[in-house]
């Protein structure tokens, strides 16, 4: 271990992301074999192309003075981008929201990181919802706090039981991620509510309000005219955190919000906490190019059509196969069944065949594998013959 930086970050960055890793090996496997033989599935990086709309705003934000085009905007993010949004949640939600309500951030990362520093002190507890995001404990622990469990039920839905029984004296908030990564599954209202009314009555319990944190950048990715429901019309005490990655398919620009709704009482001091979490970590003022196409974009539709033919593929190729999953209902992962206990070592076997899975174990979960299916048609075809013969592998 080195001592000539610090012992922690070191760690983080040797280790680094499990996706991160498995998708650089497959970088590599492609430049000696060919892309064409290796089937990644390892990243969820969009495969559907931005709108036109995005590329003509590019083109007309352009146009634009330079200092207007390049220059920092206010550290919430520009009143009239803010305002686009807020209005655009207003038309689909039927609130009433203010660009004072919205901060915009560099991405949906920056977004939880600093919500969930907004409204903890350290030694707090954060309860998240296994399988999870795994940065979700890394943003938890670099503020201080403990990130504590609580396991999906068989549906792979939030056990409110389960949940309340872990609420204490030092719980500060439970992030809820629908539609979810890495299962697909959406949250149902009824879900919803009874969770609402179990930490309602927690918080009255331990004299502390218990937020929200909801984590929605594939809330437009759902398939089969299934609801998200909007959560702070349910708890008034959530904070919604957002990105374009998906919907308009831009992660590479890094631009997102955090939402602090104004039905929620301590509104303007969260979102001044919000505000002051972003400055510390280094996140003001978002990129203001992508700011304004954000702006003229912001009700463009999502093209979920490829996604829900690469859904099917996988699905029917993968049961005519025998192996078992969660039917996704949204987003773009396929959570499977690790033909072992040991998923760590099923993605290695899967290696074998050109295939990357992404093993269950960071995500809070054993024996269960991610399987990404925003790639290209023909890699989920041309896939099939390589999970046969993983599948038969552990069947001779």
């Amino acid at each position: 271990m080195p001592s000539s930086c610090n012992d922690k970050m070191y760690e983080l960055g040797v280790a680094g992301s499990s996706i991160r890793v498995l998708f650089a090996y497959g970088q590599q496997r492609k430049a000696q074999i060919g892309a064409d033989k290796v089937y990644d599935f390892s990243l969820g990086n969009p495969s559907v192309p931005a709108p036109a709309k995005v590329r003509q705003a590019i083109l007309e934000v352009l146009d634009e003075p330079s200092l207007q085009l390049h220059g920092y905007t206010a550290s919430p993010g520009a009143a009239s981008t803010r305002a686009a949004i807020a209005a655009s949640l207003n038309r689909r939600f039927g609130t009433s929201y203010q660009p004072d309500n919205l901060y915009l951030t560099m991405g949906a990362a920056a977004a939880l990181d600093a919500s969930i520093r907004a409204v903890v002190d350290p030694g707090d507890e954060v309860i998240c919802i296994a399988p999870f995001f795994p940065e979700y404990q890394m943003w938890i622990e670099a503020a201080g706090c403990t990130s504590v469990r609580s396991m999906a039920d068989a549906d792979m839905q939030p056990d409110v039981d389960d949940i309340a029984s872990r609420i204490t004296e030092r719980t500060r908030a439970v992030i809820v991620d629908s539609p979810n990564n890495p299962t697909g599954a959406v949250y149902p209202r009824e879900r919803l509510e009874r969770l609402a009314e179990a930490l309602r009555a927690a918080s009255e319990r331990i004299g502390r309000t218990i937020y929200l944190i909801a984590d929605e950048p594939y809330r437009e990715v759902v398939y089969d005219g299934i609801e998200v429901p909007w959560i702070p019309s349910i708890y008034p005490d959530t904070i919604v955190c957002y990105s374009y990655s998906k919907s308009l398919s831009l992660p590479g620009e890094r631009i997102g919000y955090v939402l602090v709704p104004d039905t929620m009482p301590a509104w303007r001091e969260v979102f001044a906490a919000v505000a002051g979490a972003g400055r510390t970590l280094g996140y003001v003022c978002a990129p203001s190019l992508i700011q304004q196409v954000v702006e003229r974009c912001v009700d463009e539709p999502t093209d979920v059509a490829a996604y829900a033919a690469n859904r099917a593929a996988l699905t029917e190729g993968l049961s005519k196969i025998g192996y078992e999953y969660v039917e996704p209902q949204g987003a773009f992962y396929l959570w499977m069944k690790a033909l072992e206990p040991d998923a760590k070592r099923f993605s290695e076997r899967a290696k074998a065949h050109e295939l990357l899975i992404v093993p269950s174990d960071d995500f809070g979960m054993t024996g269960y594998v991610r399987i990404g299916y925003c790639v290209s048609h023909d890699t989920i075809v041309n896939s099939m013959p390589a999970f046969q013969a993983l599948y038969d592998e552990y069947r001779a």
